[in-house]
Order: structure tokens, then C-alpha cells, then sequence
């Protein structure tokens, strides 16, 4: 049986296109996870020191499931970052139970004030984790190392899970994760979903997912939408 010479050119065309393609366009750089953490650590710090300002308003959300019922709050709340006196937050609006809105989406408010406040404590460092590298993936047409994070001792203000690092940027792009520490004897084990996006010229978080086990029964869903962020022209390098 014979074939036509342009359908073994295209055959042969496409074998060599998947076995080339994926290598470069799928496989990053090899590095160990301290190369990984090192430009990770240097990026952040380049973003530290270009980003001048930036705000945006935030949507906050959460819904408690159990006991038959479901239960909802939202808050609205504009963001502003300044890099001479940090973050700060001012509630726009607020809607839900009470007890929603006061121990959950303003709690989330307050312990990001808190935590941002002591950034070397809370930064993904050598300093705060052991990390091993797990391997590589796309993400959304990207390459990514994952990372395994472990923190090296327990606090409400680190995770426990993986992470995804950009590989032509090191920056932090994906988070599944847990508090390395619970933060109420009310919670049984709450999973964190964060996202970040490129936004003029710098990765900030985008979204953020948790779903929380309470151990009176039910399960809370928290989200925070970060909106579209608005910077100072020329800030980015």
C-alpha cells in the first residue's frame, strides 16, 4: 500500500511538532526548589519596591450550609495600598446576619491588616518553609513549577499545601492550601484556593476560595473577588 508524499510529510510534520513542542513550551528551566525560592524572593521584592500604590474595590462573600439552612452575608470594600504606610480598608457596604458579617468578612479584613503588617513573618522564604519541588504544568498557557510548602512552625498566618510559581516571572500564581494553624477551636479544616493575574506589569491576587468544615456541623464557602486594580502609570519594570 502506498500513501500520498504530502500525507507522510504532515504525518511526519506533526510527530516531530509533538515531540518538540511540549519540551519548550510545556517544560521550564530545570532548577532545584532553592534556585525556585530565591527568585520567587527576589521577585517579590522587586514588586516591593516598584509598586508604588494601588486599590481596588473587593467583593466578599460567604455562605454557611448546615442545620437545614443556608445563610449568606456580603461586604463590599475598597482596597488601597501605599507603599510608604501599607494596606488599608474601608468597608462600603455590608449585607447578611450579623454574626456573619462581624466574625467572618470582616475578621478576613482584619487579619490581612494584621498579617501584612509583619510581611517577613508571613513571606514564602526559606525563613518560614521547607519547600520541595513537585514538578511543572501549564496555567493558562504558562509553565509553572509546583512547590511543595511546609511551614516550619505552625501559624494562623501560614499554609500548608502547594503552590504554583510562574517560570518565566517567579511569581506566585496559584495556591491550594490550609492554615498551617487553625484559627478557632470551631473550625474542623478549611482548603484555600487563591489565584493570582498579571495586572499592569505586576501579579497581585485575583481570587481566593476557602471552603471551611465547622465542627458543629455545616460547611462555610468564603470568597473574595479582587477586583480590577487600578496603579500608577510607569510603575511596573
Amino acid at each position: 500500500m502506498s500513501y500520498p508524499r504530502g500525507l507522510i510529510l504532515s504525518v511526519f510534520v506533526m510527530l516531530l511538532a509533538a515531540a518538540v513542542w511540549p519540551a519548550t513550551a510545556q517544560t521550564p528551566t530545570p532548577l532545584t526548589a532553592e534556585q525556585i525560592v530565591a527568585a520567587l524572593a527576589s521577585h517579590n521584592q522587586t514588586r516591593t519596591a516598584t509598586l508604588k500604590s494601588a486599590q481596588a474595590t473587593r467583593i466578599y462573600r460567604v455562605e454557611y450550609r448546615g442545620f437545614s439552612a443556608v445563610v449568606s452575608a456580603r461586604m463590599e470594600v475598597d482596597y488601597y495600598y501605599d507603599a510608604a504606610t501599607g494596606k488599608s480598608f474601608r468597608i462600603v457596604s455590608a449585607s447578611g446576619p450579623k454574626f456573619l458579617v462581624e466574625k467572618v468578612l470582616k475578621r478576613a479584613v482584619t487579619s490581612e491588616k494584621e498579617a501584612s503588617q509583619d510581611k517577613a513573618a508571613t513571606a514564602l522564604t526559606a525563613a518560614n518553609y521547607r519547600f520541595r519541588l513537585a514538578g511543572s504544568e501549564l496555567l493558562e498557557g504558562r509553565a509553572a513549577y509546583i512547590m511543595d510548602v511546609e511551614p516550619i512552625v505552625p501559624s494562623k498566618y501560614l499554609i500548608r499545601g502547594r503552590i504554583w510559581v510562574d517560570a518565566a516571572e517567579f511569581a506566585l500564581v496559584k495556591v491550594e492550601a490550609e492554615p498551617a494553624k487553625s484559627p478557632s477551636i470551631w473550625i474542623a479544616r478549611t482548603q484555600i484556593k487563591q489565584y493570582c493575574a498579571r495586572t499592569n506589569g505586576f501579579w497581585l491576587p485575583a481570587r481566593n476560595r476557602s471552603e471551611t468544615s465547622v465542627r458543629l456541623g455545616g460547611t462555610a464557602i468564603f470568597t473574595i473577588d479582587y477586583g480590577s486594580y487600578r496603579t500608577d502609570p510607569g510603575e511596573a519594570q
